[in-house]
């Protein structure tokens, strides 16, 4: 029961801060009465608090008593390429449908991404990722053709695509991202469950090997009330993400 406990008072808090019974800016139970409230120890306690943190809910540690800081899950720049292992590592369940994987010519933005002509053969593949079971973005990747050809043999609704494409040796090193809001179309008004014209995050990706090969173009969109974005920098390293700027403050 202990190795799962976890997840169970993670979800439970979790829940207490989406319905509204532990609002923004309130402080936690301590780790004490969330012992004895769960019948936990302390370690999975920090375990559970840890999930939350992870997801951009709550704020504190290190002495400071957890704070309520937002009711919507934060992706860190950290685990910004894969949704699925942010969703697992923040507590959640992450999911995905597959709506096409297709062979086809590149469309023009595609095409001078990948430095393709357009109407050059590339694979595109459509999904939607879940959120413990809510629609929470619409991917779009576009892959060289020699790179997506792999995807054929590959099950997209068992998980990572790029973890399945890094198994097969594919050299994804380098990455360019562009962040900015785009109005929901009739597509991503279907597939997300919003009306056609709300405010959608979008990210863009430029995936390259080592040597600066591009292999992918992505567009992908969020819904900015089930998933933000948190870039943080320290001045002491190399500012790396200057000029980011995440518009809510802070899915491969």
């Amino acid at each position: 029961m202990e190795p799962v406990l976890h997840r169970q008072i993670a979800d439970e808090l979790r829940a207490r801060i989406g319905d509204g019974r532990l609002p923004l800016g309130t402080v936690l139970p301590s780790e004490a009465q969330l012992v004895v409230e769960f019948g936990a120890s302390r370690g999975t306690v920090r375990q559970a608090l840890a999930a939350l943190r992870a997801g951009g809910l709550i704020g504190g540690g290190q002495g400071r008593q957890p704070v309520v800081l937002s009711t919507v899950a934060s992706q860190s720049f950290d685990t910004f390429l894969s949704f699925t292992r942010w969703a697992e590592e923040a507590g959640r369940t992450p999911g995905q449908v597959t709506i096409e994987v297709a062979r086809r010519g590149a469309g023009v933005e595609a095409a001078r991404a990948l430095g393709l002509a357009p109407g050059d053969p590339v694979v595109e593949v459509l999904r939607l990722r879940l959120l413990d079971g809510r629609p929470a973005m619409l991917e779009r990747a576009t892959f060289v053709e020699p790179i997506g050809r792999l995807l054929f043999d590959f099950d997209p609704d068992r998980g990572s695509i790029y973890a399945y494409l890094i198994d097969q040796g594919v050299d994804l090193s380098r990455f360019r991202h562009t962040l900015d809001a785009v109005a929901a179309g009739e597509l991503e008004a279907a597939q997300l469950g919003v009306a056609v014209g709300t405010p959608l995050l979008r990210e863009r990706r430029r995936a390259s090997s080592r040597t600066g090969a591009p292999l992918e173009y992505g567009d992908d969109r969020y819904r900015p009330d089930v998933v933000t974005f948190t870039v943080e920098n320290a001045r002491e390293h190399d500012a790396t993400l200057l000029g980011w700027r995440s518009p809510v403050g802070g899915a491969r």
